[in-house]
Parts: C-alpha cells; sequence; structure tokens
C-alpha cells in the first residue's frame, strides 16, 4: 500500500458453512452440471443471459458506460414477461445486472420468477445496498450467485467501489448470505495501484467468498497489455484463486498481452443481453445488434446466431461470451459474417473478468 492509501482495518470474520448452507450448495451445484450438459446436447438455445431491470445507478464509475443517473426502474409486469421468453427460450442461467439492480423495487419477484423457469438465477451489484435484512430477502426469493467488483483498497476520483467501504457487507453476506458470491477485483487502465488487487481478493477468500481478477482497459476499449506491476499482480491472484477459476479461460493470457484471439463467438445464440428496453443484443458493448425485442425473439434466431461469425470478436474482452462460447468450440464454423459496433456506438470502457 502506498503511505496516501492505508489498508483499512480488515476485521476477521468467523463463518461457517451450515448444514443448510451445504445443501444449498450441492443442489446448486448439480443445477449448473445439469445446464452444462442441457448445453452440451442441444445448441438450440441460449446458456446465458443478462438481463437489465433498472439502467440507472447510485455511482458513477469512470470506467463503466452502463449505466445512468435517471432511468426509471423496467415496470414489474413486463420484466416478469420477459423472464417468461426467456424461459421460453430454454435459457439455462438469467444474470441480473445494471446499472444498480438493488435500485429496483420488485427485484426480489424478479429472481423468484427466473427461478420459477427452471434457470439458474445470478446478480452484479454494486453491493452498496445490501443490509442483513436485504439479504435475507435474497436468500428466500432464491438468488443462486452474487457478483461484487472491488476496484480498490481507498475510493478514488476513478471508483468509490472500495474494500474500505465495502467491506462491512462482505461481512454481512459472510453472516447472512446462502447464495454462492464472488468478489472481482481489477487491474489496468485507470487503477493506481495494481496491488489492491491482490488485497481485495486475500480478503474475499478469507471470507470464504471465491475470487477472480479482471482487466480494465482505457477509455478507447482497445486492448492493451498490461503493464510489469500488474501482470505481476495478476499472475499472484490466479495463482492465489487458482482452484475458483474456470477452465475455460484460454482467451485470457492473450487478453492480458494485448493479443487477439482465434475463437467462435456465439453471442446471439448462447449468450444474449436483454438491455431496459426489451432488445436482445450480442453483449453490453455491441447494443444494437441484433437489436430485436425480446418478445419477437425465437429459436431460429438463436439458430442463426450461433453460426454466425462477428467481426468484433478476435479483441473481445467479454469474459462471460468467451466462456459461454467455449461450450461449442468444437462444434459448426460459422458460416456468414456480421460487422457489428459499425455505427455510432463506440464502447467508452470493458471490463474483463478473469475467471
Amino acid at each position: 500500500m502506498s503511505s496516501t492509501n492505508p489498508t483499512p482495518d480488515l476485521k476477521p470474520v468467523k463463518h461457517s458453512m451450515s448444514l443448510r448452507r451445504r445443501w444449498q450448495a450441492v443442489t446448486r451445484k448439480a443445477r449448473e452440471v445439469r445446464s452444462i450438459g442441457s448445453a452440451i446436447k442441444s445448441t438450440e438455445h441460449p446458456y446465458m443471459a443478462h438481463i437489465v431491470p433498472m439502467r440507472r445507478c447510485n455511482l458513477s464509475c469512470t470506467y463503466c458506460n452502463e449505466f445512468d443517473d435517471y432511468s426509471d426502474p423496467v415496470p414489474l409486469d413486463e420484466m416478469l414477461r420477459r423472464i417468461d421468453h426467456l424461459g421460453r427460450l430454454g435459457t439455462s442461467v438469467i444474470t441480473i445486472s445494471g446499472g444498480e439492480p438493488l435500485l429496483h423495487p420488485n427485484l426480489d419477484d424478479i429472481i423468484a420468477r427466473i427461478r420459477s423457469t427452471g434457470a439458474i438465477a445470478g446478480m452484479i451489484t454494486n453491493g452498496y445496498l445490501l443490509m442483513p435484512d436485504r439479504i435475507q430477502r435474497l436468500n428466500q426469493a432464491g438468488l443462486d450467485h452474487m457478483q461484487i467488483s472491488i476496484d480498490n483498497v481507498m475510493p478514488d476520483e476513478v471508483s468509490k467501489k472500495s474494500l474500505k467501504v465495502l467491506d462491512k457487507k462482505l461481512q454481512m453476506l459472510a453472516e447472512h448470505a446462502d447464495f454462492h458470491v464472488n468478489i472481482n477485483s481489477v487491474v489496468g487502465g485507470g487503477i493506481a495501484n495494481p496491488q489492491d488487487a491482490l488485497t481485495v481478493s486475500k480478503r474475499a477468500l478469507a471470507l470464504g467468498f471465491s475470487s477472480t481478477i479482471g482487466i480494465i482497459h482505457d477509455g478507447s476499449g482497445q486492448l492493451k497489455p498490461l503493464g510489469e506491476a500488474e501482470r505481476r499482480v495478476w499472475d499472484q491472484v490466479r495463482r492465489l484463486t487458482r482452484r475458483s477459476y474456470s477452465r475455460f479461460n484460454h482467451f485470457q493470457e492473450a487478453i492480458a498481452n494485448g493479443s487477439t484471439n482465434d475463437w467462435r463467438c456465439r453471442a446471439g445464440g448462447r449468450y444474449i443481453y436483454i438491455c431496459e428496453n426489451g432488445l436482445v443484443h450480442y453483449c453490453s458493448q455491441q447494443r444494437g445488434y441484433p437489436g430485436v425485442p425480446l418478445a419477437n425473439y425465437t429459436t431460429e434466431d438463436v439458430k442463426r446466431e450461433f453460426l454466425t461469425e462477428k467481426s468484433c470478436a478476435p479483441s473481445c474482452t467479454i469474459s462471460c461470451v468467451h466462456q459461454v462460447s467455449y461450450i461449442d468450440h468444437w462444434r459448426a464454423p460459422q458460416n456468414s459474417t456480421v460487422t457489428p459496433n459499425s455505427g455510432s456506438h463506440k464502447p467508452e470502457a470493458e471490463l474483463v473478468q478473469i475467471q
């Protein structure tokens, strides 16, 4: 730590896994294994969808282009219809993102509806609004997975998602959450002290959570290699958390080196992103493609996009799309090509989760 950014007082927390939590973890894992088996058996349904019920966020991290400070929540009835459409498509994993999803007044109902379709329910949040009673409500709703990204140890002008601010929230999760919690730390553009990522990861593991590390690129969204100090921390965290890493991670070395990847992106087929307007997009950074209302999205659309090559794929840094697509890396060569992001939308920043 630098002298201007002292490490906050991280109190030890006693965490134990009750029989209930152990059983829930076992049944959750069994559902995940079944979902992967279903994906291997058939390519005609999405494996993962990210859906946005709330574009507004209570923070304004400078690297993020996925929020505003004024939007209203999507009405509950409309959100439930969208969840049902994802169920109609046979989606295996539905993750709520934003904006900040905890700002949605009916989030618990949305999570419960996800579970009612048979899908695994996940959420990406900044964690600021978590309290013990809120965590218990998420338990009751049936949340399976939560991810919180912590960008630094002390808040700065780039991000207020700091360990100093959020550690009490993490302690609450360790005590009360029945769902799986992953803490994502970051290195790269705009992060002043790369060593913070190692501090965050160690704290996550000490609390009984899984831990991952991501790479934030600069405002151009371009691939750039990690610097020497960043690469050293990135390697340290990967070694520290090796047991929790996904095995679908061959692309990550190229990203860290600023190189391109040769792979078959299955966005629009295996992975879909549904914005607050209910439109299906390839991912958060390619909004507008294909831009079809979810209500009109069919199995034929899924099959078409599965076989469509995306020109942005070589420089893609979106971890969830890489990992979902890896399920089918050995399948069907893609026989058509689309060039997304040729219009006015240009990503301002990208966050790469290294799992």
